[in-house]
């Protein structure tokens, strides 16, 4: 990379940084309206590096206030000084020192955008030099592209498991369609089917939004624990304990792990990973409840579940299983 690309990244980031710290200002000492938060959401929504900076600025500010507080109630007298944007200004340049220091040269040399896909039944494991890990479900395309500026990776299908080296300097960001996922440093895992989408967070934060400025109103900050489902165009959003996030994980294992799952909803589960798909034959057949673990990749496992312990009859019929009262 030239020394011009290096200076323009870092006027940019410092650019970031600089109106980061201008709209802490404004929200946290003047008035603050709701014409204002609607343009802080706007410039929010602009670039994920202005997301980052605003949320470092912020932590780090709240920060200084918990160190404040603590100095104070030692006994020792508080500097009296009139917030503003000397405070904020040198908070941000501190932050730019550390972003400069510690961004590695790997960003600058990665290749461009890349594409990594599985087949049906298939898993993939795409690591980064920077740490960060991607684990590819099945039947799942990825794209990854590495700049001066952002991490960046479009999941156009499928399912993927995210474990990112955190670095607020180089955001790590996923598109999904119009809908774009920003770690905080983090665990998470996004599924992706027509018309629907799912991200849960395992460890750490995300910030979940649309870029599009029409609908910034849809955006949701994620903490360990909390799904988020997108269908028809609504969110909405759900807490689930570690453990049942993880077991939704078990496919990393190729196994797959139901708990009082209708039958209907396990061979729709299992149809992603095989060839051969099961078709459940009757509306009764559906909705009774399968509990167990079964290979991913083998169904004859959920077949004999079928047959011995609800007694449906199992026909073979090439390319489908049938099963039914």
């Amino acid at each position: 990379m030239s020394d011009a690309q290096i200076d323009s990244a870092l006027s940019s980031a410092e650019d970031a940084e600089a109106q980061a710290a201008d709209w802490l200002q404004r929200r946290h000492f003047w008035n603050w309206s709701d014409a204002d938060q609607v343009a802080l959401d706007a410039w929010l929504g602009q670039s994920p590096a202005h997301l980052v900076a605003y949320l470092r600025l912020e932590a780090a500010l709240s920060r200084t206030d918990r160190l404040a507080a603590l100095r104070f109630a030692s006994g020792d007298a508080p500097e009296l000084r009139k917030p503003g944007w000397p405070i904020l200004a040198g908070i941000a340049a501190a932050l730019i020192l550390v972003a400069t220091l510690g961004a590695g040269a790997f960003y600058f040399l990665q290749p461009g955008e890349r594409t990594y896909a599985t087949s049906v039944g298939g898993r993939e494991l795409v690591t980064f030099e920077d740490g960060s890990k991607i684990e590819l479900n099945t039947s799942t395309i990825l794209r990854a592209s590495m700049t001066t500026k952002e991490r960046l990776v479009w999941l156009d299908k499928g399912e993927a498991y995210f474990q990112v080296k955190h670095d607020a300097a180089h955001p790590f960001v996923v598109m999904v369609g119009d809908r774009r996922v920003t770690d905080l440093g983090t665990k998470f895992f996004i599924r992706r089917e027509t018309g629907s989408m799912e991200v849960g967070v395992v460890q750490g934060r995300v910030w979940f939004d649309t870029p599009d400025k029409q609908t910034l109103t849809q955006t949701a900050f994620l903490t360990q624990g909390d799904v988020a489902m997108v269908a028809a165009n609504k969110i909405s959003m759900t807490r689930k304990s570690v453990e049942a996030l993880t077991g939704e994980l078990t496919w990393r294992q190729g196994i797959l792990v139901f708990h009082h799952t209708p039958l209907q909803q396990a061979a729709n589960e299992l149809n992603r990973y095989n060839h051969i798909k099961l078709v459940i034959g009757d509306a009764a057949a559906a909705k009774l409840t399968m509990n167990g673990s079964f290979p991913a990749n083998d169904v004859s496992a959920f077949t004999e579940a079928a047959r011995d312990v609800f007694g449906l009859r199992v026909e073979n019929r090439g390319n489908e299983i049938v099963i039914s009262h």
